[in-house]
């Protein structure tokens, strides 16, 4: 008992025999030509060693976080579209289409509430899937992108709204509701930042697939559920179930609707736990909600136009603990001429603190 009482007690105190790390780097020259390493020496009795490089997005100033400001920038719209049809099939043209709005109050609870805002018809702009006949496969993958500046607010704080607007006429005389999909979506700055580890250009941003919080609205969601969904990865776009007699779900002989079927009995082997059941519902005929002409949109968030928060740039660790060999040498290559600003972190700590010590030397590369 005593025992245990000491170890409590060990366990509970501060560890506070952390030092602060004696630690520092030089180099031979700080001078080095492109594509040619250069060694950092280091002493000293750091535990952990970062090194931020100083090219971009690895610089330590930006270690809390990097914002691009991209007021008045312009920007472009992307995304790759594809349809799922069946081949001998009659299915319905024109369902989709694509709108911005600049007005729209944030209010999703009603398609008339969306419809309410001022929407400029952009679809013309892109270039979307023809659709060509496959079986249950994404057909036709079509990827656009276009310039969207002009449709942007004057009011730079204001953000734009994109919608998938996708219509079903009656699909009985019409044909079937085809199934859309929408994926790779992203508005992007037209600025760019520049990279100074390569040639490429960083681009900017400013909503994609995930990011754009698209929403469903659909105008009759009691009576005719559009089929519509939103993914991380994917917008699907489909219009309400066509209810017609021969539907599966309108077949008395199933087993689903007699309640007293085993797989609805915990006690019998044939139980299926996920198995609910519900009361049959029979078709009727020429019933309004059958097969009425219904309306959904895919709305997105409000994307603002002003600026890109990149986050924090990172470091790599190049000694991660007081486990690891003792780092006297680090050889880094820069792809690119250029000034950067090298910077080390060392520190060491433990669970309760940490003792950090920064150093830094500025390296110009020549081509």
């Amino acid at each position: 008992m005593l025992f245990g009482a000491l170890l409590l007690a060990s366990c509970n105190k501060e560890i506070s025999d952390i030092t602060s790390p004696t630690f520092d780097v030089t180099v031979a020259s700080t001078t080095v030509q492109a594509g040619q390493p250069i060694k950092f020496n280091f002493t000293g009795n750091a535990h952990t060693i970062s090194f931020y490089s100083g090219e971009t997005l690895k610089e330590y100033n930006y270690k809390d976080g990097r914002v691009i400001d991209v007021t008045g920038a312009g920007a472009t719209m992307e995304f790759t579209s594809s349809q799922q049809i069946v081949a001998g099939t009659t299915w319905q043209p024109n369902q989709l289409s694509i709108l911005a709005s600049n007005d729209f109050n944030g209010d999703y609870s009603s398609l008339d509430k969306v419809k309410a805002a001022t929407w400029t018809d952009i679809t013309s702009r892109f270039t979307l899937s023809p659709g060509t006949s496959t079986a249950f496969t994404p057909s036709s993958p079509a990827n656009t992108k276009v310039d969207i500046s002009d449709l942007l607010s004057a009011d730079a704080k204001k953000p734009i709204y994109i919608a998938f607007k996708y219509v079903t006429q009656p699909q009985e005389t019409n044909g079937l509701a085809r199934q859309w999909y929408v994926q790779t979506f992203a508005i992007k700055s037209k600025d760019s930042l520049s990279n100074t580890a390569n040639a490429t250009p960083i681009a900017l941003t400013l909503a994609d697939q995930i990011h754009a919080g698209f929403k469903i609205v659909d105008n009759s969601p009691a009576t005719n559920l559009a089929q519509s969904s939103v993914t991380s990865t994917r917008l699907t776009l489909w219009g309400n179930e066509y209810r017609y007699a021969t539907l599966q779900k309108y077949d008395t002989t199933l087993a689903k609707w007699d309640k007293k079927d085993p797989m609805y009995d915990p006690n019998s082997p044939l139980y299926v736990a996920s198995a609910v059941w519900t009361p049959y519902v029979p078709f009727v005929p020429g019933a309004p909600d059958n097969d009425p002409a219904t309306e959904n949109w895919a709305v997105s968030a409000p994307i603002s136009l002003t600026s890109v928060d990149l986050g924090p740039d990172y470091s790599s660790a190049i000694k991660a603990g007081i486990a690891a060999s003792t780092l006297t040498t680090y050889p880094y290559t820069y792809a690119k001429p250029g000034t950067y600003k090298a910077v080390f972190v060392g520190f060491n700590g433990s669970i309760d603190k940490t003792k950090t010590v920064v150093k830094e030397i500025t390296i110009t590369v020549t081509p």
